[in-house]
């Protein structure tokens, strides 16, 4: 059902706010000439390629992609005004993000992660379960963690579960599985 593509891993934004997705960090350099290596985040690691402009953290301005190339979960890239090997270690740690613009379309269903983390979710009842907090990737589906008054809430991102996304709203419905459901003695 709701299938969330990975954005960011820095503090959420709701969707109004956000102009830009991370879609991976700079773990290194790469040869002589000034190549970094991306740790990828994104689902749609074979879009960085055709990408033309990407932004490091804390530059307004977007640097041309002068180049890149997929090692399995690592993108070389070759980035405007990076020549030297030192230039490009300078950049460890760095957050790469792209335009909005320049993202994969989604298909019916599908959300970016910053787009759900915020969202205020509530079951059936119209009962308020709390904020989503954090989608944990795992191999089956994502879970999302909900924090409210009881406390943690882990809620698998399925059909059966998640039952309506309303961003325009910020506010999710789903319908908790059985072992959520409250007993009394």
């Amino acid at each position: 059902m709701t299938r969330s593509s990975r954005s960011s891993n820095l503090p959420p934004k709701r969707e109004s706010q956000t102009t830009q997705l991370s879609i991976g960090r700079i773990v290194g350099a790469s040869g002589l000439r000034g190549d970094v290596r991306l740790r990828i985040w994104t689902h749609f690691p074979e879009r960085i390629p055709r990408l033309e402009r990407v932004y490091l953290e804390g530059e307004e301005s977007p640097r041309r992609l002068l180049g890149a190339r997929l090692q399995g979960d690592i993108a070389v890239l070759r980035l405007e005004g990076i020549a030297t090997r030192e230039a490009a270690e300078e950049l460890r740690g760095q957050i790469v993000r792209i335009d909005l613009e320049q993202a994969a379309p989604l298909g019916e269903d599908e959300y970016y992660q910053f787009q759900l983390l915020g969202l205020e979710v509530f079951n059936e009842a119209g009962e308020s379960l709390g904020e989503l907090v954090e989608i944990i990737e795992t191999g089956a589906n994502d879970v999302y963690v909900v924090r409210g008054s009881r406390g943690e809430t882990l809620l698998p991102a399925l059909r059966s579960v998640i039952l309506d996304v309303d961003l325009e709203r910020g506010r999710m419905t789903v319908r908790p599985p059985l072992y959520y459901e409250d007993t009394e003695p």
